[in-house]
């Protein structure tokens, strides 16, 4: 272990995200009442461009009408390559309730992008006597983005989560697919004949993980593109968890269901680590350094592992 030890991430569920557009205040109602652990009002790529004043002004009366309950309300603004993100942040701001917790920065290159939306965020905050300060959830999306990964995710205070966007990731990065995550027709290898499907996604989460775990961000898997493939979509969050990304993103309301399904754990696997919690107490007090539990060594690192589980499950119950 570094003489710096790691920071603990944010302590909330961050499951499920459910997106919906700004464009669509219809709908908000229904994203509230869902059992998604953050809803993310959209002003970026599911709002026209002729639409997002209006979608703003939708957004600002639904932050402050709306019972979001105990949800983290996000919103995410247009990114900063385009003419719009000045003004979602400033009229965002500068109007909604204190209910705001958060705002998604898409297509995140360095960690100057982030920079410059903390600075316009300060000074609406100190200039309106906003008591309640708004965190950061960025979105990894191009090549600039994954490169610099590190160095966003130490980029601010306000940084509490990163996402990976897959679709337009692929963009940035020339990969032939217009699928939205999972795995693609053409990534395989062949073993006597026989077709293996890989994950194209997998060698990116690993570095937004690594990053967030770093400086105490939460990782998050970004959206699955076919909402008709339920075990498509249950394959691909469970390749994340296991990674160490603690939600996905809904972008269908069937989704909300299976992101939580995978990122809840078990109780089997709560049991177990409770198992191996006390298995590793009771090696402790006979003065034994590891234990064996179903067979298997269990050690200091067992705990460790363990413990991760317990907390997740506990901070979801309460």
């Amino acid at each position: 272990m570094s003489f710096r030890l790691q920071p603990a991430p944010p302590a909330r569920p961050n499951r499920c995200q459910l997106f919906g557009p700004g464009s669509r205040p219809a709908i908000f109602e229904k994203m509230a009442i869902s059992a998604a652990d953050v809803i993310n009002l959209d002003l970026e790529d599911s709002v026209a461009p002729d639409d997002k004043p209006e979608a703003r002004t939708n957004i600002v009366q639904a932050i402050g009408d709306i019972d979001w309950g105990t949800k983290h309300l996000s919103v995410r603004i247009n990114g900063l390559d385009t003419p719009y993100w000045y003004a979602d942040v400033v009229e965002v701001l500068e109007n909604a309730s204190d209910r705001i917790d958060q705002i998604m920065i898409p297509k995140v290159g360095c960690a100057a992008d982030v920079y410059a939306v903390d600075a316009l965020v300060t000074a609406i905050e100190r200039a309106r006597g906003r008591s309640k300060p708004i965190g950061f959830e960025v979105i990894i999306e191009t090549a600039a983005g994954l490169a610099h990964v590190e160095e966003i995710a130490a980029s601010s205070p306000r940084l509490e989560a990163m996402s990976l966007g897959a679709a337009d990731f692929a963009a940035s990065m020339g990969m032939q697919t217009t699928g939205i995550g999972g795995t693609q027709a053409n990534y395989y290898m062949l073993h006597e004949g026989a077709k293996y499907w890989s994950d194209p996604w997998h060698w990116a989460q690993t570095a937004i993980v690594a990053a967030c775990r770093t400086h105490g961000v939460l990782p998050v898997d970004g959206p699955f593109g076919d909402f008709s493939d339920d075990e498509g979509f249950r394959a691909q969050a469970l390749r994340s968890a296991t990674l160490g990304m603690v939600g996905k993103w809904a972008i269908h309301p069937k989704q909300v269901a299976l992101a939580n399904e995978v990122f809840t754990p078990s109780e089997a696997a709560v049991t177990e680590a409770r198992e191996i919690l006390a298995a590793m107490e009771e090696a402790t007090k006979s003065g034994a350094g590891a234990a064996v539990y179903k067979g298997r060594l269990v050690d200091l690192a067992s705990i460790r592992q363990a413990e991760v589980i317990v907390r997740q499950s506990e901070m979801i119950a309460g």
